[in-house]
């Protein structure tokens, strides 16, 4: 059950790449918390990082989105190298990170959050997206004039997510989407990422819920200490009995 090389594309009966990663290390200090990880997500799929707290799942967004450095290996979002690029220059690229913890601006208000997201585009769609948002969660809509530090749990995430979308992102990664969140909510979010990712957006999905992503995702890795172990096809992974043990609470 291992993964294609992280170019594989369409031949190989996996989707165009979007996504390449090649021997990614990433260090803090002494402690090497990836090490030598390599793989890729195709356009218009959803792949999920699994792993327990420590595996560098986490690590591996920052490294992605520019906020970790990295050690070496290889970023490529279709094919443009990322390595040299500052944060804002991925994300004007269309890659959007929506982190752990949210990180909204608790001191704007649903809508300037939003509106903020867009501040370096110039297309003139920017209305049309922001009726998108509104249409995806009609909860912010009610809230759009509410300060941000006011919501709930559930709705920050939902202005997290929709925070990304207005950068009009090719590639979404969620980092703990459901963390903290009562069970409503996490089904709530979980319908969200599949309605997203069949309008077109394609998903890297770090998840505590494995049992939920292995269910929504195409394909999975995981990772145990900075390393992948497995990697395959979410639905033969869900049935692998080293995953059922360590994650879903099977033998």
């Amino acid at each position: 059950m291992q993964t294609p090389h992280p170019g594989a594309g369409p031949s190989l009966g996996y989707p165009e790449p979007l996504l390449t990663v090649e021997e990614l290390w990433v260090s803090y200090d002494w402690i090497n918390a990836v090490r030598g990880v390599s793989f890729g997500v195709g356009l218009g799929e959803i792949v999920t990082l699994i792993g327990a707290n420590g595996a560098g799942k986490s690590s591996i967004l920052g490294a992605l989105s520019g906020l970790i450095p990295v050690s070496r290996g290889r970023l490529a979002l279709a094919g443009e190298d990322l390595a040299a690029l500052p944060a804002h220059r991925r994300t004007a690229l269309g890659l959007a990170h929506v982190p752990e913890g949210r990180m909204i601006f608790g001191n704007l208000t649903v809508e300037e959050n939003l509106r903020l997201a867009a501040y370096a585009r110039r297309d003139r769609e920017v209305e049309e997206d922001l009726k998108k948002v509104w249409d995806l969660f009609p909860r912010l809509a009610e809230r759009r004039r509410q300060w941000g530090n006011t919501l709930s749990g559930g709705e920050q995430q939902m202005l997290a997510v929709g925070r990304a979308l207005m950068t009009r992102a090719r590639l979404l990664l969620l980092d703990e989407p459901s963390m903290g969140l009562a069970p409503m909510l996490v089904r709530e979010i979980f319908r969200v990422i599949r309605r997203l990712n069949s309008a077109g957006v394609t998903i890297l999905l770090v998840e505590q819920n494995a049992r939920l992503a292995l269910e929504v995702a195409h394909r999975a890795y995981i990772l145990e200490t900075g390393r992948v172990v497995l990697a395959g096809p979410a639905a033969k992974l869900r049935e692998h009995p080293q995953v059922r043990s360590a994650y879903l609470g099977g033998g």
